[in-house]
């Protein structure tokens, strides 16, 4: 997207945000193949509470590091992330550019990073607010069936009349509306369900593109499966909150009406309850 700006015209660049933990063997190949990218002149890496040398390594191989003391998850990760691309933009308010649309990405791309490119124009270009991208590999040996996806499918659709592909696909690039406008992100794994729902509800345009890139497989021993039911809580947890944030206060007051309701019936049937020591 090119902006005016006294005389000149400004083009607004690309941020890569990405969030890693315990990835030194591997976010060295990511960041350089990120550095690649159409756009791009800024790779961020939020060492979420690492024991190894994934912050050394990042630095070395050319990204800018922020750093967790502890782990705080990936919604955590992707709003220092974020915050710290506007530290670095203020630092650079000489430059005259506007800010930069953001590019997440996992830490375990490696090279295949640089193949996240489809992702950045329909942004750059203004087609869409906020692009998805789809695995192809993942649509053939999944299909679309795992029980977490499922359920962030269908409580993205049932909150905003659209349903994606793959709700749970983490590379994404938005512009800084959009993510802006989904803040607080919702913590855990819920993090992509919870921002697909949020920048719909506030009026931006979301496109899945296909990308070749592909995951490492979770596999399906107790760690993979003690994952996913962290990823289906998590979710679970994005909709829930979602679900109540247009209509809170309206439930909160018939929870409050069935709750008095229910008391004053129980009292009369049990006899040693009294309405008076209720509140009311």
């Amino acid at each position: 997207m090119l902006r005016e700006g006294e005389g000149e015209v400004e083009e607004t660049g690309v941020a890569v945000v990405i969030a890693a933990k315990n990835e030194e063997s591997r976010i060295a190949a990511t960041v350089r193949a990120a550095r690649t990218l159409p756009g791009v002149d800024l790779v961020v890496v939020v060492d979420d509470g690492s024991t190894d040398r994934t912050a050394d390594v990042a630095l070395d191989a050319g990204a800018r590091v922020f750093r967790h003391g502890r782990n705080r998850g990936k919604g955590a990760a992707m709003e220092t992330g974020a915050e710290g691309v506007g530290l670095i933009e203020e630092n650079d308010r000489g430059s005259g550019r506007p800010p930069r649309h953001l590019l997440f990405l996992d830490a375990d791309l490696e090279a295949t990073a640089a193949d996240a490119a489809p992702l950045i124009a329909p942004v750059t270009d203004g087609k869409t607010d906020m692009t998805i991208a789809l695995f192809p590999a993942t649509r053939l040996r999944l299909g679309g069936h795992g029980f977490v996806v499922r359920l962030a499918r269908g409580g993205v659709r049932k909150a905003t009349g659209w349903e994606p592909e793959q709700p749970l696909n983490g590379q994404r690039c938005l512009t800084r509306d959009a993510f802006e406008a989904a803040r607080p992100l919702a913590t855990g794994f819920g993090v992509e369900t919870g921002l697909t729902i949020d920048v719909l509800r506030a009026g931006f345009r979301v496109l899945e593109v296909e990308v070749p890139l592909e995951h490492r497989a979770t596999g399906t021993d107790l760690r993979a499966q003690l994952h996913r039911a962290r990823q289906f809580r998590d979710v679970a947890r994005a909709l829930a909150v979602r679900e109540l944030r247009p209509t809170a206060r309206r439930r909160w007051e018939r929870t409050r009406e069935r709750a008095g309701t229910a008391g004053r019936q129980l009292a009369r049937k049990v006899g040693h309850m009294s309405w008076r020591n209720h509140p009311k």
